[in-house]
Order: structure tokens, then C-alpha cells, then sequence
């Protein structure tokens, strides 16, 4: 299976309308990744941006979410499909249902609650906040990621940090947010009147037709 080439982040917003859902790099099924179907020139250029670059200008539209959405690696969901990804990844459970029976570890409480009370919020001062900075608890990044892939947390941005010249550098910061945050409460809780599993189908028969020749087990290891 092969995607046109994208060469800007409007191409790359496109595909991921058409077709829902896109990893950011290579996976068990081929073809199906930003890292694939974009110029091998654009992904470390000096005179242009690329994927790299375009991340955050591409979460900033609203369109979709971007995060690590896909066996723990990053990728895009779009606004159309977010509600039943969230659904099935859920389990059906808002977060503090999840906590209350027992599904979720304090830590994870900790960290999401600063995230959401914040509205969007650095990496480096979530940790410092929620006592992952350093010297302090240990495990941040795998708090942070089994959030992200149960969809409590996105990705909205990231920021570059600047000098005293007013320069930035370096890579950009993670900025972290809820869905809810962008697109309300009532948007992303839209699917919870199905069955998380039928929210998972649904998933399922779209992703199969989008790629026909991925298996459904392919599909099924892609996104659980």
C-alpha cells in the first residue's frame, strides 16, 4: 500500500482526514506511516522544515490529535474519528471512573489532573509539578504514555525554547493537553453511547478498507 507524497503539513492534515488515523513511523504494516510517504530529503534539511518541524503546526489546527497513540508511538487520529478511538481506548471509562475502580495508579491520577487543571502545559513543568523532576519519582515517561494511549492525553504543541537573543533551539518542548480541552466534553463523549467494542469496530472496518491489504490482525496489533 502506498500514499501519495506529502511534502507541508497541509498535505500531511489531508491525509490524515482521508484516512483517519496515521503513525508517524514505520509499523508492522507497510507504507502505512507519515515517515513513509514523505521525502526522505525534507526529514533533516537545513534550508527547509519538515515532519519534525511540522508537528506542532499540524496539532495547532484542531483537525486532529497527535500523540502516542500507536503501541506507544506517536501519531495522528482525526477530529472525525477521535470520539470512537477514544471510546474503545477508554474502555468507556472517564478517567475518574477508571481511578475509582481501581484501573488507574495514583501517579497516573497525579499527572492527569495537573494536566487538566492546566489546559496545556510544558513536559518539563508537568514533571517539576508532579514531583517526576529531577532527583524525584521515577517512570514519567511511562505514566505519560499509557495516558496518552488511552487518549486522556494529547499532545497540543511544542514550543522552542529561546535564548537571550531571542533565538530558539534545540527541540521542542512537548506542551500537553486533554481532548477535552480542545474540543469539549460533549464532542469527545459523543461515541459513549456505544459499546466501547462496537466503537472498536468501527475502527476496525474503516482502518481495513482505508489499507486492504493489511491484515485484520495487523490492524487489530496497530491499534490495541
Amino acid at each position: 500500500m502506498r500514499f501519495d507524497q506529502v511534502r507541508g503539513p497541509e498535505e500531511v492534515l489531508e491525509l490524515v482526514e482521508r484516512v483517519g488515523f496515521l503513525p508517524f513511523f514505520k509499523n508492522r504494516i507497510p507504507g502505512f506511516s507519515l515517515e513513509e510517504c514523505c521525502p526522505r530529503e525534507l526529514w533533516f534539511s537545513d534550508t527547509v522544515d519538515g515532519p519534525w518541524e511540522w508537528k506542532g503546526p499540524i496539532a495547532r489546527t484542531g483537525r486532529c490529535v497527535y500523540g502516542k497513540l500507536f503501541s506507544g508511538k506517536a501519531g495522528f487520529v482525526s477530529r472525525e474519528w477521535l470520539p470512537d478511538f477514544a471510546n474503545f481506548r477508554r474502555d468507556g471509562y472517564d478517567f475518574d471512573a477508571r481511578f475509582d475502580d481501581g484501573l488507574a495508579a495514583m501517579k497516573d491520577k497525579t499527572v492527569f489532573e495537573t494536566v487538566e487543571k492546566s489546559g496545556g502545559i510544558l513536559s518539563k513543568d508537568l514533571k517539576e509539578l508532579t514531583g517526576f523532576g529531577r532527583g524525584g519519582i521515577k517512570g514519567f515517561d511511562t505514566v505519560i504514555t499509557r495516558l496518552q494511549m488511552q487518549t486522556y492525553v494529547i499532545i497540543r504543541d511544542f514550543v522552542y525554547m529561546r535564548d537571550k537573543y531571542g533565538m530558539t533551539y534545540g527541540w521542542g518542548v512537548a506542551q500537553y493537553s486533554t481532548p477535552e480541552a480542545l474540543f469539549g466534553y460533549d464532542f469527545i463523549s459523543s461515541a459513549y453511547e456505544r459499546d466501547p467494542m462496537e466503537s472498536k469496530q468501527r475502527v476496525l472496518d474503516h482502518l481495513r478498507a482505508v489499507i486492504p491489504d493489511a491484515s485484520r490482525g495487523e490492524v487489530e496489533k496497530l491499534i490495541k
